[in-house]
């Protein structure tokens, strides 16, 4: 199942991305011959006008066909050499324009994502003085190495009941759950929870020395909060989203400006980042926590997606608009020949940039 929802999330990404290319391209003029869901080999097809729809059998994304914005079509004289309307005679602006559609409809995605998340309800960690009857004990991290997560206690658990033997807990806050566990010393609790719509008991011994800063504490390493969904109305939410979507860019730029430098100065560690399968695992974890985790993940890959994109390297559309730019600037195309070579350099140096992250995403994953 997790399989299906990544391969979803990634079909429905892609597919965003590449109607902002389509749509920019009709806007502006440009023949588009072509607009498929999902990649060969072909499933059904259907000619509306110039341009040609087309459902295909691999369910990973999509493609836009454009006349004129293929090197190496160009290189061989096959296309957009004469036809008016193809990309290579349309202005730089229009050029330009088409390259960072994609990008623009990710992020403009990502943002109608958080709108709905923030109208259906976000779960918020809120004080004690002022959490409602509706808000839930929950655990809001676990401590690696610590009795709660060799037991399998997982972040976003509800906590419904503490006993350690004759006590039980009446008072369902994080104060009171953290006295109970601290009066306990080692002896054994039984915690009853529920996680994933299932309802599971364990029995916890604290222990002594995983606090770095208080090692003679005995706990069970978790921590928890009172948690409740706070929704918003439609205004409020879209400016939410806009925040959100905003930080959200700019934490996933310094964080790829960080990891960049880190490769070229040779001190990258490629195990803080996840791959294909990294990230698959991370999707079936956000969807495990309900529908709106999912929303939100899918908001931060799209994001993410987006940032990538606009990198100026070759064959990604960053790459592709700076090449738009050099001609504008030198007022001369590059020679498609060398356009086809570098897209093929940089698209080889993209395969192997994830090889390398898959192959750090299972060792992690088999360590």
């Amino acid at each position: 199942m997790t399989i299906l929802i990544f391969l979803a999330v990634l079909f429905v990404l892609i597919l965003v991305h590449e109607w902002g290319h389509f749509i920019t391209a009709k806007k502006t003029g440009m023949q588009v011959d072509e607009f498929g869901i999902g990649f060969p080999p072909r499933l059904v097809a259907k000619r509306m006008g110039e341009t040609e729809y087309t459902l295909n059998l691999l369910p990973i994304g999509g493609f836009v066909r454009i006349v004129g914005e293929n090197a190496e079509d160009i290189a061989k004289g096959e296309e957009g050499s004469s036809n008016p309307r193809s990309f290579v005679h349309k202005p730089k602006w229009a050029q330009a324009l088409v390259l960072v559609a994609g990008v623009a409809m990710n992020v403009i995605f990502a943002w109608l994502l958080y709108v709905v998340v923030f109208m259906v309800g976000v779960p918020t960690v809120v004080d004690e003085q002022m959490a409602t009857d509706a808000a839930v004990l929950t655990v809001t991290s676990v401590l690696p190495g610590s009795p709660a997560a060799d037991a399998g206690l997982v972040v976003g658990a509800e906590v419904t009941g503490v006993v350690r033997g004759e006590d039980t807990l009446d008072t369902l806050t994080p104060t009171a759950f953290q006295t109970f566990i601290t009066d306990a010393g080692t002896d054994s609790v039984t915690l009853t929870y529920a996680a994933n719509g299932v309802d599971l008991v364990t029995s916890l011994a604290p222990e002594p020395g995983l606090i770095k800063e208080e090692p003679e504490r005995a706990v069970v390493g978790v921590s928890v909060g009172l948690v409740e969904v706070q929704s918003s109305g439609l205004v409020s939410a879209l400016g939410q989203a806009l925040v959100t979507t905003k930080d959200t860019l700019m934490a996933v730029t310094i964080g790829l400006g960080s990891l960049l430098a880190g490769i070229f100065s040779g001190s990258a560690d490629l195990s803080q980042v996840a791959g294909p399968v990294g990230i698959a695992g991370m999707v079936g974890d956000a969807a495990a926590l309900g529908f709106t985790s999912l929303l939100l993940f899918t908001a931060i890959i799209s994001l993410n997606l987006a940032v990538i994109n606009l990198l100026p390297f070759p064959a990604l559309d960053g790459g592709r608009l700076v090449m738009v730019g050099i001609e504008a600037l030198t007022r001369r195309p590059i020679n498609p020949v060398w356009v086809m070579r570098v897209n093929a350099i940089g698209f080889i140096l993209l395969i192997l940039l994830m090889m390398a992250v898959t192959v750090s995403d299972v060792t992690r994953l088999v360590g």
